[in-house]
């Protein structure tokens, strides 16, 4: 099982890139081939994908959305060819939030994903894709907006301000933050 390959990107196709590492071309799927660019060096977290009658290489531009890709072929019925598009086509952060949130929507506007299979993803992974610092950093955000909500803010002058506080940061130390960014 190989983790990552760093090399040479020598050729750009609709559903694949090649990758040239020590003069072996590496042909790797990719969500999005396009986003990658000739003769530049990248490092691509790579799946390789073994079967009776297939061996293929997945990749991905970084950790995070190789981790989310093993954890959607885990899905029953949903395998490397439906995942892909769904990694290319929608950001990490969206995929869970519409999993955490049962969005059916969202997941069936990716290409072969139908209702059968948009309610597997969630059943399969709801839960399972967030991690123990985003519940927390979430947790600490709903704390400061009531905080700021009861000293008299608005919802929206609120919203405005949340993603420009440092959430490891102490709450104390947000709310003052975020008064200092209000009184602007």
């Amino acid at each position: 099982m190989y983790e990552y390959i760093k090399g040479t990107i020598t050729q750009v196709e609709s559903s694949y890139i090649v990758l040239e590492q020590e003069g072996i071309g590496y042909l790797i799927y990719t969500g999005n081939p396009y986003a990658f660019h000739l003769n530049e060096m990248y490092q691509i977290y790579i799946y390789q994908y073994v079967r009776e009658d297939e061996i293929s290489l997945y990749g991905f531009a970084n950790k995070e959305e190789k981790d989310l890709f093993l954890k959607l072929i885990n899905v029953k019925g949903l395998g490397c060819k439906m995942a892909l598009p769904m990694l290319a086509t929608g950001s990490i952060e969206g995929i869970i939030d519409a999993i955490e949130r049962e969005n059916i929507l969202y997941l069936k506007k990716f290409p072969k994903i139908g209702d059968k299979v948009a309610r597997q993803i969630i059943l399969d992974l709801k839960g399972k894709l967030v991690s123990q610092e985003t519940i927390q950093n979430t947790s600490t955000n709903e704390e400061l907006v009531e905080t700021l909500k009861a000293l008299g803010y608005k919802q929206g002058d609120i919203k405005n301000v949340i993603p420009k506080i440092d959430s490891s940061l102490k709450i104390e130390e947000q709310v003052k933050e975020a008064l200092k960014l209000l009184l602007k």
